[in-house]
């Protein structure tokens, strides 16, 4: 696998991906269509040290255009996809759940149509844990029931994974679909509670907390979301559901007291009422994820948290 597509490559995760396929001497082909649910200039920043090396192509293109993902594959030989590209975000999908059916869905299956027609080695999809819904036994395995979700983007991301087991049942086609826990890091959206805390907190504003703070969540910081990426790039899998997280579920209120303290400053916190589309606990179960790809998660919130605010604070000089 010498040349890997990489959908969302601008992104956060997907620029993380980038550089360590690049580091290991495979060849790139990065595509985003650099939309404008961030600012399109942060996703340019994301690659800008990537765009002068031999090894990385970046193409800009939509995957829900069946005909934009036709002519990547005419014009790059590609041998493996890592697709990233998606409408993210479970509270803004409630209030256009159709983009988020086109994005998630349709421009999945345009690339499974294009696997199917060129031979592709591998797919590693990205998934979510939102999927697993309210699901109330602990930790999330991949073989519980995930028949409710709660928001358009927990639907979506189903939908893809089962398009991708159908793809594989029909045609062959190995594919992982790797559900991600709560990832933060550098480079992280701005939309992200991990960024938007930090910032807020930074210049001394005070933070909107929704709920009363009991609230948890797996975080899960990126390079070790990008380890388990490669390591299911390169694993002997013909289709797996696999979880992504750090397996150690934090609080909210705990969450930003971990964040104060990376910061070295105290956050003025505001109540809110517990938002729709919210679930209250994500846990990982990682059994699978160490069985299948060796998946060991190495950083801890405390230490991610000040990997994190050290990247915020060079990016801001």
């Amino acid at each position: 696998m010498q040349t890997v597509l990489v959908t969302g490559g601008a992104g956060f995760i997907g620029s993380h991906v980038c550089e360590r396929l690049i580091s290991s001497g495979k060849s790139v082909v990065c595509l985003d269509n650099l939309n404008d649910y961030y600012d399109p200039a942060i996703k340019e920043r994301n690659i800008a040290g990537l765009k002068n090396n031999p090894c990385f192509t970046f193409v800009k293109k939509d995957i829900t255009s069946a005909s934009d993902i036709r002519d990547v594959f005419e014009k790059h030989q590609i041998d493996a996809i890592i697709h990233l590209a998606a409408r993210a975000g479970v509270r803004p999908s409630l209030c256009d759940p159709l983009l988020y059916a086109r994005v998630n869905i349709l421009g999945t299956i345009n690339l499974l149509e294009e696997a199917k027609h060129h031979g592709i080695k591998k797919i590693v999809a990205a998934s979510s844990s939102s999927v697993y819904g309210t699901n109330t036994k602990i930790p999330f395995s991949e073989d519980d029931r995930v028949d409710v979700q709660v928001s358009p983007y927990a639907a979506s991301k189903k939908a893809m994974e089962i398009y991708c087991r159908m793809y594989h049942e029909l045609y062959g086609i190995p594919i992982a679909c790797l559900r991600f826990f709560t990832v933060y890091g550098p480079r992280g959206r701005q939309d992200m509670a991990t960024y938007t805390f930090m910032k807020t907190i930074e210049v001394g504003e005070p933070i909107y907390r929704f709920g009363n703070g009991m609230t948890k969540r797996d975080y899960t910081f990126v390079d070790d979301i990008v380890d388990g990426i490669i390591s299911a790039l390169h694993a002997d899998i013909k289709f797996e559901i696999i979880n992504l997280g750090n397996n150690a579920p934090v609080m909210l209120k705990d969450f930003i007291a971990t964040v104060e303290t990376a910061l070295g400053k105290k956050a003025s916190i505001i109540e809110r009422p517990e938002q729709q589309g919210d679930v209250p606990v994500t846990y990982a179960d990682l059994t699978k994820a160490k069985r299948l790809l060796g998946y060991e998660p190495k950083t801890s919130l405390a230490e991610g948290m000040q990997k994190t605010v050290g990247w915020y604070r060079r990016k801001r000089q």
